[in-house]
């Protein structure tokens, strides 16, 4: 394969950055287009008096995720980042119950859980081995897969493990926690990973149990200096493989030319680059033999395609499931909450009504939320002796909830979640004075998703992991209708999370791998 062959990649989140990164290793010679002022996505940043936020992930799970892509590049996750384990893992309050912290050893938690439950103990020792083995066989089998062969799905361990897979993909996460263990409270907590699927436990295929490997007995890590500074090392090894990061341009339209019904009756077109405008408002038409969409997938199919070449069209997702949005909340608050761990969450007592609340379009009341501080580990985050503390409220994904603002100035749905989410913090959390002790406050609603990172319906993740939208049934990383052109993120495979986007990215460079090759001095593309 010969270096120089141009290629586009639409979207400066994770995925977008990692997979440019690993094209350009490849040889190809890449332009990165991000539409906001800086890379990151929903990974991004924003500062106000001394406060630094996160405005994105703050969970960092599967390090060995991180470090097969950090490997890729010829670096390492210990090179790139300051990692810090957290202990506990995180805090969780509950409505009417006394609070229970995770630990970052699994002795602990098994105590733990012994003590919340009689039983309950071994009950979570099995239930972690289990989650263990589970994980093992995605890591090695459904996570770093295109599903481009049934092939893929042969391998004898699967053959060996199928009589445990089927039942795990047919019984939801809600009744597999259920026949385990009877206290609400640990119920809450073996469900709560649903969340970070977009979904809710009793929509959300048991096999994801396997998450409760991650933070129950692999613990949970904080990078310093935050997730921005995950953000910044990929974006500067993408720099260093040769990719030219522009940002502020806003991608108008992926171009194709028309192939031949003979030669190609199963493509309609092909690409031949994109149109964007700059930061000076011009615009300009970049040539491309390969392009990628790395930005939400909605907005790529039926903003920057005509219908008759998409290969998702908008009926389609009005059958899917677009997870949950969120109201968030980042704070400055002078002094310091000692209450709180770094991640800290609140379960209400109608746990399933919560859920229910945001699948039918209703803003829940009370409603369960997540607060983050993460000046209880980085110091760089806030002014000395103060508290960087971000909450976030699960609400449905629907722009109409409106647009956050500083100060209490947001759309008025937008600020009463806020408000009820403080309120609630400080009175669970024994934290009285919370609210007068706000130094700086800035809310952000499904609205701002929606406008600032083209999210399909506001929403806060990408499509739920539900059973038709997981795995070999979720959007796939190449176009049906465009030779050239595909995709990475969170809104194909293998999902949500930063993880499956760093994944995203690696079986993106390994389809192109397969599928580009060279002909006389120029890349042929499927």
């Amino acid at each position: 394969m010969t270096a120089g062959r141009p290629a586009v990649v639409i979207g400066g989140g994770i995925a977008g950055l990692a997979g440019a990164a690993l094209l350009a290793r490849d040889g190809w010679d890449v332009d990165l287009l991000e539409r906001g002022p800086a890379v990151g996505g929903r990974a991004g940043s924003w500062d106000a008096g001394g406060f630094r936020f996160d405005t994105g992930p703050s969970w960092y799970l599967m390090p060995e995720v991180f470090e097969r892509f950090f490997g890729l590049l010829g670096t390492s996750a210990d090179e790139q980042l300051d990692l810090v384990p957290l202990d506990p893992a995180y805090r969780v309050f509950f409505e009417d119950d006394e609070p229970l912290d995770i630990a970052a050893d699994l002795e602990a938690n098994l105590a733990t859980f012994e003590r919340a439950e009689p039983g309950g103990g071994r009950a979570l020792e099995r239930y972690v081995d289990s989650a263990r083995r589970t994980y093992a066989v995605a890591l090695r089998h459904f996570l770093y897969t295109s599903f481009t062969s049934l092939r893929e799905l042969a391998a004898p361990e699967i053959a060996t493990q199928v009589h445990r897979l089927v039942p795990l993909l047919a019984r939801s996460l809600e009744s597999f926690v259920a026949g385990r263990f009877s206290d609400p409270r640990l119920r809450q907590i073996l469900g709560y990973p649903a969340v970070f699927l977009g979904s809710a436990p009793r929509r959300t295929p048991s096999m994801y149990h396997l998450m409760s490997a991650l933070d129950l007995d692999g613990g949970v890590l904080y990078p310093q200096g935050g997730f921005t500074r995950l953000v910044e090392a990929v974006a500067a090894l993408a720099r260093a493989e040769g990719v030219r990061i522009h940002t502020g341009c806003d991608v108008t339209a992926i171009t194709t030319a028309q192939v031949g019904a003979r030669t190609r009756p199963d493509r309609r077109a092909r690409v031949t680059g994109v149109r964007a405008t700059g930061p000076d408002g011009t615009t300009q038409h970049l040539r491309a033999d390969l392009v990628v969409g790395a930005a939400d997938l909605h907005h790529v199919e039926t903003g920057l395609l005509p219908p008759s070449l998409r290969t998702h069209p908008e009926r389609r997702w009005r059958r899917r499931d677009p997870g949950p949005g969120a109201v968030l909340v980042h704070l400055g608050v002078r002094g310091r909450l000692p209450e709180l761990a770094h991640h800290t969450l609140l379960f209400t007592r109608d746990w399933r009504r919560n859920f229910d609340d945001i699948a039918q379009g209703r803003i829940p009341s009370p409603a369960s939320a997540y607060a983050c501080v993460p000046s209880r580990t980085d110091p760089s985050v806030a002014p000395a002796g103060d508290e960087n503390l971000f909450l976030l409220v699960p609400v449905p994904a629907d722009p109409g909830i409106g647009h956050g603002g500083l100060d209490g100035g947001g759309d008025s749905a937008v600020e009463e979640v806020a408000d009820a989410a403080i309120g609630r913090l400080a009175a669970w959390a024994g934290i009285p004075e919370l609210r007068e002790r706000i130094a700086v406050r800035r809310t952000v609603g499904p609205a701002d998703f929606a406008e600032d990172l083209n999210a399909w319906r506001g929403g806060m993740l990408g499509p739920a992991h539900t059973l038709r939208q997981s795995a070999m049934f979720r959007a796939g990383n190449r176009s049906r209708k465009v030779a050239g052109l595909y995709y990475a993120g969170s809104g194909t495979i293998p999902g949500i999370g930063l993880p499956m986007c760093l994944i995203s990215a690696e079986i993106l460079r390994d389809r192109v791998r397969r599928e580009c090759v060279p002909v006389a001095g120029r890349t042929a593309v499927p």
